[in-house]
């Protein structure tokens, strides 16, 4: 990973949000960036809605599996993207962190397909931005990411 920059995609059940994250960011950053996903208290499946609405922009999460944040993970990542209000995780020196207090259409009554839609979008414009933000890959001394 040296070669590098890389990000972990933390939220609580690691079924939905940073999985959907993780899969955005391969699919636009390719192999430039070590991706990986994590959760605070991960849960046993992928959410399924993620799993569908990722699938019809293209990107493919199945066979990923939820699993724990470790002190590891977390101290391997030039940035820990937090996704929600819920997950904690402990700062660790030399890593950038970020929270990203994604759009939740549940509490605006929105469910389903339409309410995992708006999440997934949401989440997706936030990847994009990091994929085109040369700073964030410099905590640990890493080239920008090539345009």
């Amino acid at each position: 990973m040296a070669d590098k920059p890389s990000v972990l995609f933390v939220c609580v059940k690691n079924g939905g949000k940073s999985q959907m994250a993780a899969g955005l960011m391969r699919q636009l950053a390719g192999d430039r960036v070590h991706v990986d996903s994590a959760g605070t208290h991960p849960g046993s499946n992928l959410n399924e809605l993620s799993v569908a609405t990722l699938h019809e922009i293209g990107v493919d999460i199945t066979g990923r599996k939820p699993k724990p944040v470790t002190p590891a993970l977390v101290g391997a990542a030039d940035l820990v993207v937090i996704l929600g209000r819920e997950a904690k995780v402990e700062p660790v020196d030399g890593t950038r962190f970020e929270v990203w207090e994604t759009d939740e259409p549940s509490e605006r009554g929105i469910d389903g397909a339409d309410r995992m839609r708006l999440v997934r979008d949401d989440i997706a414009a936030r990847v994009r931005r990091l994929a085109q933000d040369s700073d964030w890959p410099r905590s640990k001394n890493h080239r920008p990411l090539p345009s």
